[in-house]
């Protein structure tokens, strides 16, 4: 696909939001938008994710879920960008349900209506899904709320890319191919400082990556 002059409208949280690099132009949006020529829109909010709450986060844009957020993004994009979940692991409060699931307060249904809503909203759009990153805390058995966890990082990863299959939306999937793997001491210094959050270096990784994968297309 050739990505010159296409508008793409990237949802997301905060490592799309760009936390963790030091100058706006170094976020993967801006490095794809430069590499490309293609018109990048940035909708990533830090904390969010995918499935609504049953209970009211410490800090409240956390609640504004992606969801919510995708009715409210610029309605001419030729490719939407969907990259989430590492939050809905870290310190969310929904179950995971069961593929049956539609129900938007489990991160089966959420995953469901998300890309349901996006088809309907951009019926002529590339829709695209990117799975979560590594993370150092990707096995931890309590989240970050204190709730006991029903599987680990890599679950969420699947179930997402379970329901993407299920409507033949391609995955990009950078949890098994972004380079990055905080747990390996010399990737974490050199890509992601933090455990979780790229720096400028992780950021273009990530923007190569992209890139590659939407022109495949």
């Amino acid at each position: 696909m050739e990505l010159k002059n296409l508008k793409i409208n990237f949802l997301g949280d905060s490592i799309t939001e760009g936390h963790g690099v030091a100058e706006v132009e170094n976020r993967f949006v801006n490095r794809v938008a430069a590499m490309t020529g293609a018109i990048t829109r940035n909708y990533g909010v830090g904390g969010t994710r995918i499935a609504r709450q049953t209970n009211p986060s410490a800090n409240d844009v956390w609640d504004r879920d992606f969801i919510a957020r995708a009715e409210k993004m610029d309605d001419d994009a030729d490719i939407v960008v969907v990259f989430g979940g590492t939050n809905d692991f870290g310190h969310g409060d929904a179950k995971l349900g069961t593929m049956a699931d539609r129900d938007i307060f489990t991160f089966y249904g959420a995953t469901h209506t998300l890309i349901t809503n996006l088809i309907a909203k951009y019926p002529e759009a590339q829709i695209v899904i990117m799975t979560p990153l590594h993370r150092l805390s990707e096995d931890v058995t309590v989240n970050e709320i204190g709730l006991p966890l029903e599987t680990n990082l890599e679950g969420y990863v699947n179930i997402i890319k379970e329901v993407a299959r299920y409507y033949s939306i391609p995955v990009l999937d950078l949890h098994a191919v972004s380079g990055m793997q905080p747990k390996v001491d010399v990737i974490k210094d050199r890509y992601m400082p933090d455990g979780l959050h790229p720096n400028d270096a992780g950021h273009k990784l990530l923007a190569d990556k992209i890139v590659g994968f939407l022109k495949a297309l």
